[in-house]
């Protein structure tokens, strides 16, 4: 294995990573205006209150593995995206002022704005992320250069906003499964209700999507159509999905999270198997003006010298998440210290 290919998949591992642990983040942002009280909100705040900022370690990872790894891809994706970029960046702090600056004040009209902003933060973050996928699907117009020539309206076209609207159902519903881990009583009762609701609107957005790139970009299924056994990931992540309502109806909410996971990861893993080798499809010419893995590496001894840091201090990051998961984990209960 070359040590393209070996970075190749450390950058895939923290975007798994990252939209697994800061999924179900979103997703009880997402959800977050959808209680009313006070006591409940607070719930919800403090349920991902100690993990947060942790789980957002995995999308500084991606960045600068892509700086550093893939240059040339780290420069066309963050000029090509600067405006979505700018936004994305906007959502994450609104979100995270919100989680530190709600609790300052006991006024209801403080509480309430900033609930607002931290609920629009995380619908932003996680539509934002869904049109990036969405657009990295699809391809993005690069010339000769790999340089960009589109514009802004190019982003939002019906694929990308089905891609976005099915990552923020996908995380809704991850959300919802952690805060029926987490929550108690009636807002747990409350909670898990809405379980079923979330589940229906991903799977229907699941199969729009499918159907969408299935139709309209058949090259996503050719791998397959070359390498029968590749059919073995679509099939595992139907399952995993499949599994979520059966065992949320079973009350097994921890494998039902576990599944959840699992299928935030192999639907990943299913959209790197249709554009692998691509890192940029290019939509005015593929063959010739895309980014791929083998043309955007940096040099071998660079490659050779960020494997060493990576394995010094990703291991950190993650013993840092676990010891962290453990110390926290249970219910929530409010007290004064909380949000």
């Amino acid at each position: 294995m070359t040590l393209e290919i070996i970075w190749y998949l450390i950058i895939i591992t923290a975007v798994v990573a990252y939209a697994i642990l800061d999924g179900f983040d979103l997703g009880v942002g997402i959800l977050h205006l959808f209680t009313k009280k006070d006591n409940d909100r607070r719930v919800f705040l403090n349920s991902i209150g100690p993990v947060w900022d942790g789980n957002e370690v995995w999308l500084v990872i991606v960045i600068g593995a892509l700086f550093a790894g893939f240059p040339s891809v780290y420069a066309t994706l963050l000029s090509t995206f600067y405006i979505p970029v700018m936004i994305l960046l906007m959502g994450l702090m609104f979100r995270a002022v919100s989680i530190e600056f709600r609790s300052k004040k006991e006024t209801p009209r403080w509480r309430k704005n900033w609930d607002i902003l931290f609920a629009f933060g995380s619908l932003v973050i996680a539509f934002g992320i869904g049109i990036t996928l969405g657009n990295l699907i699809h391809g993005l117009p690069l010339d000769e250069n790999q340089v960009f020539v589109g514009s802004f309206s190019d982003f939002i076209h019906p694929y990308a906003v089905i891609v976005g609207l099915t990552t923020v159902a996908l995380f809704a519903m991850h959300g919802a499964i952690f805060l029926v881990m987490k929550t108690e009583g009636e807002l747990h009762d409350r909670i898990r209700s809405w379980v079923p609701r979330c589940i229906a609107i991903f799977i229907f957005m699941y199969l729009v999507a499918t159907l969408a790139t299935l139709y309209g970009r058949p090259y996503m299924a050719a791998p397959i159509q070359k390498y029968p056994l590749l059919i073995a990931v679509p099939a595992l992540a139907l399952v995993a999905i499949v599994a979520v309502p059966i065992l949320m109806r079973k009350q097994k909410d921890g494998w039902a999270f576990l599944s959840s996971c699992v299928s935030i990861a192999l639907l990943l893993v299913l959209a790197v198997v249709g554009t692998y080798p691509y890192m940029i499809r290019s939509t005015i010419n593929t063959e010739t003006n895309s980014l791929l893995i083998f043309n955007s590496a940096s040099s071998e001894l660079t490659l050779k010298v960020l494997l060493i840091i990576t394995g010094i201090g990703v291991p950190l990051v993650l013993a840092y998440g676990f010891y962290i998961y453990r110390i926290f984990r249970g219910k929530v209960k409010i007290d004064a210290s909380s949000y």
